[in-house]
């Protein structure tokens, strides 16, 4: 298993990513692009998606290719942070503890809530007018 190519799924909000690991030297690959163009110059969602393989001593090992749907930008680099956790943990059960502690294995179940009937928005109200 160790030069095969590893497949995991991830998600967020709305955002669908499939992540393959394979041996190389560190780089992202989202949707045929560099991680940089992809994304452009955000290091806050750089330091989430190579969260999980800073953690596990993997980020000079590893290529990462994802093809991701769905959501904006955030919630697209929030399931390829999941997709590489999950895929890791594939690899290697022995990352369980690190990841699980970090809070990278749990899906993050929190989606936009929908709009009601008599509201303007899922909870705002119109203007009330006593008279």
């Amino acid at each position: 298993m160790a030069d095969k190519e590893i497949m995991a799924t991830g998600r967020r909000k709305t955002a669908i990513a499939v992540v393959k690991l394979v041996k190389g030297k560190g780089r992202v690959f989202v949707n045929g692009k560099t991680f940089g163009e992809y994304f452009g110059n955000r290091a806050a969602l750089e330091m989430m998606v190579y969260r999980p393989l800073a953690l596990t001593d993997n980020q000079e090992n590893y290529d990462v290719r994802v093809k991701t749907v769905g959501g904006g930008v955030s919630a697209q680099a929030g399931a390829i942070r999941h997709g590489i956790a999950r895929a890791l943990l594939k690899m290697n059960e022995e990352y369980k503890t690190v990841l699980k502690s970090e809070g990278l294995l749990t899906r993050d179940a929190r989606v936009k809530e929908r709009k009601k009937y008599g509201r303007k928005r899922a909870r705002k109200r119109f203007q009330f007018s006593k008279r």
